[in-house]
This record gives structure tokens, C-alpha cells and sequence, in this order.
């Protein structure tokens, strides 16, 4: 079973809660009436939420020193409202942004979810489905422009927790110009601090983290990968256009990733099945049983 199909048959299995706070735009009211009558999830509407003062702690507790009178001021707006009732456990996951930038959606998601454990840098992955079969994730191909190597790590951990929930396990690759010890520059040396800070195998190439044959070739012991973790955003965004176009894959996509509660980014052109679709690999994600 495909990783789409799988990520349906797990919605469907949890009818997890979901907050869409855009519910003004035609797509994301058609979007939610659909999966509510599929059976893909149990929409929590925004009006459904606590007065504002029953989120304030969320917060303070996500922003040391803010003040509790500005809290407030923020919990008017529906993005930050709807981040706080998933934080507060009314909601298991928030789905926005075709009515809203993606940094106002990972504002309010940090502001009010927060971000998971051990991890501070908010990021996205791309499912990439591959004409031979394989789902892969790709990471990070549309926030961090040129993370550094502490923030290439919590994209790392991110990207490895979203394989797991939807590909069943993770195989983690950093990504280089250069396997092993093999060269050196500034570009490869952060890959490598990175690489052992969040513990996975690294730097190594794509083609040896791909085909095994050629890592053996080059010295580079680890099982093929199933998470490509890109060096900056114009590696990763050139590598998914290029399997998009050249290589006949499938992009899915992007998906937020890294908070303490799954939260989606919408694209502003989505269409009602673009939203349907990223709400069940969403609701996937919810760590329930």
C-alpha cells in the first residue's frame, strides 16, 4: 500500500480531531464537510473554542517573557486561537494556510503548540512518491534557506519522527557533496557536525545513499535510505523539481514538520482535494493509538 493510501486508512482508523481555522474560504468549508462525510476526521470548529483567557498559559509557556495582556491580544486572531486549542488538547492537529502565508502558520504553531522534544527548529518534507514503488521523504525543500548545523540536526530528528509515523520506519541520510571523510569545505563540514549531533549516517552522497552497490563502493556502511535530509533549501528545492519533472515522481506537499502536535501548511492555491489529502497524511501523524 501506498504511503497516500495508507495515510487515509489511517484517518479513516482514527477519526482523529482536526482544526481548518480558514473556514470562512469555499475550499477549506467543502474540504471539511468532505471529511467529515468520508469519515477522514472529526472537524473542531474555531468557534467551539474556550474564551481566550483559558489559552493565555500556551503562550507564556512557548514565550518567556511575554506578557499576558499582549496573550491575549493574540489569541484574537484565529491562527494563534486554533494553534492554542490544539495545544490544549481540543484539537489533535491544525490544518491551514490557504487563506495565510506559511510564516504566519509556523508563527502560530510555535507561539502556541510549540515545538517537540529536543527539537527548535521548525521545518517541512516533501513526500516523494517514485514511479518504481518507493515513498521517500525529502527534507527541508521550502522553510530553512541555509540552516546551520545545529538546525540541519532538528530538521534531521523532524524529518526521522515523520518517516516513522508514515513510512513505518526511518532511514536517514545527510546529504553531501562529499561521502565520508572523503572532502572537506564548509558546506560538507556543517553536514558533518550535523550528521553527529543528530546521530545519523553522514555526509555521504545521494547516489551512495541510494543504491547500494555504490556505497559499498565508496566505504559508506548504511542501509538505503528512505529520508534525504538536504545541506540548504536550494539543494532540496532543486532535487524535488527535478524527480517532479525529469524523474515522472509524485511531490506531496510540503508538510510542517518539528512542533509538538502535527500541524499542516496549506498551499494559497490549493484546491478542496489538495486540502482532503494533506489533512489525512496530517491526521496520520497524531500520536494516538
Amino acid at each position: 500500500m501506498r504511503v497516500l493510501e495508507q495515510a487515509i486508512a489511517t484517518a479513516k482508523a482514527r477519526k482523529a480531531r482536526v482544526i481548518l481555522p480558514e473556514h470562512e474560504d469555499p475550499r477549506v468549508a467543502e474540504a471539511t464537510r468532505r471529511l467529515l462525510a468520508e469519515g477522514l476526521a472529526r472537524p473542531v470548529a474555531l468557534a467551539e473554542a474556550r474564551p481566550v483567557e483559558a489559552y493565555v498559559d500556551h503562550l507564556l509557556a512557548n514565550r518567556p517573557g511575554l506578557k499576558p495582556a499582549l496573550a491575549l491580544r493574540m489569541l484574537e486572531k484565529p491562527l494563534i486561537r486554533a494553534a492554542a486549542m490544539v495545544a490544549a488538547g481540543e484539537a489533535d492537529a491544525m490544518v491551514a494556510g490557504a487563506a495565510n502565508a506559511t510564516r504566519r502558520v509556523i508563527e502560530a504553531a510555535a507561539l502556541a503548540v510549540g515545538m517537540a522534544q529536543g527539537v527548535r527548529t521548525p521545518s517541512s518534507f516533501f513526500l516523494m512518491l517514485m514511479p518504481d514503488g518507493r515513498d521517500l521523504v525529502f527534507a527541508d525543500c521550502a522553510v530553512n534557506t541555509d540552516p546551520d548545523a545545529a538546525q540541519l540536526a532538528d530538521i534531521a530528528r523532524a524529518s526521522a519522527a515523520s518517516a516513522r509515523a508514515l513510512l513505518g520506519e526511518a532511514r536517514v541520510a545527510m546529504l553531501s557533496y562529499s561521502t565520508g571523510s572523503s572532502g572537506s569545505g564548509p558546506s560538507v563540514d556543517r553536514v558533518r557536525a550535523a550528521a553527529a549531533d543528530a546521530g545519523f549516517p553522514g555526509p555521504v552522497q545521494a547516489d551512495a545513499a541510494l543504491n547500494a552497490a555504490i556505497a559499498q563502493a565508496k566505504g559508506y556502511d548504511a542501509p538505503a535510505a528512505n529520508t534525504l535530509i538536504f545541506p540548504d533549501l536550494n539543494a532540496g528545492n532543486i532535487a524535488y523539481k527535478l524527480m517532479q519533472e525529469l524523474g515522472g515522481a509524485q511531490a506531496v506537499g510540503p508538510f510542517l514538520q518539528g512542533f509538538a502536535k502535527p500541524v499542516c501548511d496549506l498551499s494559497r492555491g490549493a484546491s478542496v482535494d489538495d486540502i482532503v489529502a494533506a489533512t489525512a497524511v496530517t491526521l496520520a501523524m497524531v500520536d494516538r493509538p
